[in-house]
């Protein structure tokens, strides 16, 4: 993923930092249970918060307990782990798997096609275990790699590709709240793919290499319409959240959704000199 989906931790109290940081230590000890030290690497706080919002709308059993790490062995940490955190944990390994394919197929890297080798036996099991996520990963980063060979300068449909592929993972029952997973996921992977591409538009136009802003990037009041896209596209996603009935860490969900996922962006402006800082409110 793409590091944008935080917590905003300058706005969360310290009981609310705790609980946050227990579902990422949660998921980083529920990648190494079920995936190995290979599976950690898959760590992000994007699928930290899949975890937390699946688990604040059903209310599953979870484990809360407190481990000491290698990283961080002075002090023991919080922990939260569900059925959701190890689904978050699966997700997270297809997605470093296709990742680490794509990057061997665009730069013939060899140590992605080393690393991707080593979880060919995970993927396979989780395709197995999850047919439609993973069908919907493997589907949408090839109409990406389509899109890109094709150097197709449509920001909406390539941004909508990666969409739909969040938007099946967020979807996972296909119950009566499907219909707003689903517009949660399509909105914010939405925002992920232009936010990314925004980050690195100076650095592919200095390489030449592709992204799907570059023709738009031309034109009189770029900056303004990137604004107005990535806010469009948020305002969605959290009127989407604010039609689920989620009580459980709802104000941290509400921090990430509405401050959180500016943080980069605002940083951006003020190293660019660019807009006011942005930051929605619900």
């Amino acid at each position: 993923m793409y590091g944008y989906v935080t917590a905003n931790r300058a706005g969360l109290t310290d009981d609310q930092a705790r609980r946050y940081q227990s579902y990422y230590c949660g998921l980083c000890r529920r990648l190494q249970a079920l995936h190995g030290v290979k599976g950690q690497l898959a760590l992000s706080y994007d699928m930290t918060f899949l975890a937390m919002l699946l688990t604040g709308l059903y209310e599953p059993e979870s484990r809360e307990g407190t481990v000491r790490c290698l990283l961080h062995p002075a002090r023991p940490h919080p922990t939260l782990a569900n059925e959701f955190t190890d689904y978050a944990a699966d997700m997270s390994v297809e997605l470093r798997y296709r990742k680490l394919l794509d990057n061997w197929r665009d730069d013939r890297d060899p140590a992605s096609r080393a690393a991707a080798a080593a979880l060919e036996k995970k993927h396979l099991a989780l395709a197995a275990r999850h047919p439609r996520p993973c069908a919907a990963i493997h589907l949408g980063l090839a109409k990406l790699a389509e899109g890109e060979a094709a150097d197709r300068q449509d920001p909406d449909a390539m941004s909508s590709y990666f969409g739909a592929m969040l938007a099946e993972l967020f979807d996972l029952r296909r119950d009566e709240w499907s219909g707003c997973l689903q517009e949660m996921g399509m909105s914010l992977g939405k925002f992920l793919y232009l936010m990314d591409a925004y980050e690195d538009l100076p650095g592919d136009l200095k390489k030449g290499r592709y992204n799907p802003l570059r023709t738009l990037a031309a034109q009189p009041g770029y900056e303004a319409a990137c604004h107005r896209m990535l806010t469009a596209l948020m305002a969605q996603c959290a009127a989407a959240f604010e039609r689920l009935p989620i009580l459980q860490d709802a104000d941290i969900l509400r921090n990430i959704l509405y401050s959180g996922v500016w943080v980069r962006y605002n940083a951006l402006q003020q190293k660019r000199g660019g807009a006011a800082p942005q930051s929605a409110k619900p």
